[in-house]
């Protein structure tokens, strides 16, 4: 494989490539699936850029994946900065809403965070350059393609980003169960930057010492201590477009 390429697979995820004019190298499927609708898409697709269309029947390299019978070979995800991106958002006149992650390194949640990111228009995902998922093929098929539709920065001082992104009045809020705030007081009407923690062992207290706010979400009295990080993402962002949406 090329240097600085990385591999996809299943048909959604190289759907969504395509979609995002992203470079793709090479296409593997399976022929038999050619009824697929998307497929026939993909298919006319690389005809139209002659990209190298292989079909192969032996999926023996990734049989334990959900390959569904494709699988590709694309240029990398490229990581931006979020410096380039604040003025872009306002300037298109959209209302900011950010996810930082700290020390998420589990690749399904990461995924997970991606995909319900893309769903709620968040405009870029921020993490550590350290202490942070590796962007690969897991995680690209586990945001089911979404990864292709949101930034994605990765910082080395995520304390001088919390801190650039409240100087363009972006309120930061600590979503963690380490507080006595509940989420549905809030207002995420507002420029938002929701902070995510690992969930071993949660958002570091030099991040939570500059947030603006702390929120949690509700549990039931003597149910689970905590909820799973791409659980309690998509609860807090489908509350900030609940606000958004219906209350503006």
């Amino acid at each position: 494989m090329k240097k600085n390429t990385i591999m996809i697979y299943g048909i959604n995820t190289l759907y969504e490539a395509i979609k995002s004019k992203i470079k793709i190298y090479k296409i593997y499927l399976n022929k038999k699936n050619n009824k697929n609708n998307k497929i026939k898409k993909i298919i006319k697709y690389s005809k139209k850029n002659n990209i190298s269309l292989n079909e192969i029947i032996n999926f023996k390299k990734i049989e334990k994946k959900n390959h569904q019978g494709v699988f590709a070979i694309i240029d990398h995800i490229q990581l931006l900065k979020i410096e380039n991106i604040i003025p872009m958002i306002y300037n298109s006149g959209k209302i900011p809403l950010l996810i930082i992650l700290d020390s998420i390194t589990d690749v399904r949640n990461f995924g997970s965070i991606v995909r319900t990111s893309a769903c709620t228009g968040v405009d870029a995902i921020i993490m550590a350059t350290k202490n942070s998922v590796t962007i690969n093929s897991d995680s690209i098929k586990t945001s089911s393609g979404g990864i292709f539709k949101i930034p994605i920065c990765k910082e080395k001082n995520i304390i001088k980003i919390i801190r650039y992104l409240k100087s363009f009045g972006i309120q930061v809020i600590a979503v963690t169960e380490k507080t006595d705030n509940i989420c549905y007081k809030f207002n995420y009407k507002n420029p938002t930057a929701f902070i995510l923690g690992s969930e071993q062992k949660g958002i570091s207290k030099k991040y939570l010492s500059l947030c603006n706010n702390t929120v949690k979400l509700p549990l039931i009295k003597n149910s689970l201590t905590s909820l799973n990080v791409s659980v309690a993402c998509g609860a807090i962002l489908y509350e900030t477009i609940r606000q958004r949406l219906i209350e503006s």
